[in-house]
């Protein structure tokens, strides 16, 4: 009896491989970093361009990035204070190029930190996101329009029109506090006499005001704690607090400092006793 063979098994075919034309390529880890950071900052000068517009007194941008939720701390500090150094100029650029549609316009603080990039920053990719493709297709006339405002400010190159939109230097006196357990107010003016100008402040009386810039460092006052070069705001605080003999003053102040010892000054030479507790 025959028997039937049995039938052969075809192979089935391999599947074809395809490649998504559509798929995004893998960013590097300094672009996926770039990325972040732009997103990042952005965020924090969505922050403090809010408050200055309201008027109301927002945290300083250093603490605004130290906050847990921004990782590249040190990306985003530096780009949110460049670009608020440059803004003036980037808001002119957009101006003459006249490139922004309303969509863009939603995202304000996002197109300041990317055109920051385009027109000031480093060399880099920008690549990641719909902003960094469309601003970074509009790259020419992005840098056409900054040359035209060079030439509208009448300034040589770009450097003269980033001076030329700097705000004015505003120069402040240097402060100094005498540490009157040391030393008594008119010793320490003659002495700082001897090499600068100096005068007393008219509002605290062991507060020395002398020119802008003044070097005090390595002064042997300075140095033998005699006096402290101090702001006039933070000098203030004993002045206004004017603690009278005999007071038991608490500072509960998160740091100790110089500031600390000073509400015992006005107080030191007479023979009142008052206690500090820091």
């Amino acid at each position: 009896m025959a028997r039937n063979k049995p039938a052969s098994v075809k192979p089935k075919p391999k599947p074809k491989q395809t490649t998504d034309k559509s798929a995004k390529p893998r960013l590097s880890n300094a672009e996926r970093s770039a990325y972040f950071a732009r997103r990042e900052a952005a965020k924090v000068l969505r922050t403090v361009l809010q408050g200055d517009a309201n008027r109301q007194a927002v945290a300083s941008i250093k603490s605004l990035v130290y906050s847990p939720s921004i990782r590249n701390k040190k990306a985003t500090f530096a780009l949110v204070c460049q670009t608020l150094k440059h803004l003036r100029i980037i808001k002119d650029v957009f101006e003459i190029a006249k490139i922004l549609n309303s969509k863009w316009k939603r995202q304000e603080e996002l197109i300041y930190i990317i055109a920051y990039d385009i027109l000031f920053g480093k060399e880099i990719s920008l690549v990641g996101g719909d902003a960094e493709k469309f601003f970074t297709c509009r790259k020419d006339a992005m840098q056409s329009a900054l040359a035209k405002l060079v030439v509208r400010k009448k300034v040589k190159n770009i450097d003269d029109l980033i001076a030329l939109y700097q705000p004015p230097d505003i120069t402040r006196p240097c402060y100094v506090r005498v540490n009157t357990l040391k030393l008594d107010v008119d010793s320490a003016l003659h002495e700082l006499g001897k090499q600068f100008e100096v005068q007393k402040d008219d509002m605290i009386p062991y507060l020395l005001v002398l020119p802008p810039h003044t070097d005090l460092h390595n002064h042997a006052l300075v140095l033998n704690g005699s006096i402290f070069v101090q702001g006039k705001a933070s000098s203030m605080v004993a002045a206004v607090l004017d603690p009278k003999p005999g007071w038991e003053v608490l500072d509960a102040c998160s740091a100790p400092g110089k500031q600390n010892r000073s509400p015992c000054c006005p107080y030191e030479r007479k023979r009142e006793k008052s206690l500090l507790v820091s």
